[in-house]
């Protein structure tokens, strides 16, 4: 049966290292929640160059953009300065106009914070447009 949306990537997740440092924690010295959607961005953008996507070229080539739409979160544990922590990213599905993530923040083996991050593109006038096709391609 085809579709235009696929789930669950076959691929093994991508893994972005990350060490927590004095600026990223709050007065009580565990990590700032807002501090964890700057990790887990930062994963992203390293998976999507790592897959070969260059951003500037997308945008001034294609005139689009990458750009979160939703952010689903949960933080499940309190990481602490000097952590050393893991993000893995993995793709739930891919459609024409989005793509969803599952990104965990782990430290060893234990989860610390989940998110399910949906990724739309847009125009440079920031109208929605359509993933591009080659990027579809290599996210299937």
């Amino acid at each position: 049966m085809a579709s235009d949306t696929q789930s669950r990537d076959a691929r093994p997740p991508h893994r972005f290292d990350v060490r927590v440092y004095y600026e990223d924690t709050d007065m009580g010295g565990i990590v700032y929640h807002a501090n964890y959607l700057k990790f887990i961005e930062r994963a992203r953008s390293d998976w999507v160059a790592g897959m070969g996507i260059d951003q500037r070229e997308m945008k001034e080539r294609d005139h689009l953009v990458f750009a979160v739409r939703r952010i689903e979160c949960d933080y499940l544990l309190a990481a602490r300065f000097d952590d050393r922590l893991e993000v893995l990213t993995e793709v739930q599905s891919v459609s024409g106009a989005r793509l969803v993530l599952r990104q965990q923040v782990l430290r060893g083996a234990e989860p610390v914070f989940t998110a399910t991050v949906t990724v739309v593109c847009l125009t440079d006038t920031g109208h929605p447009a359509r993933l591009p096709a080659n990027i579809r391609l290599i996210l299937h």
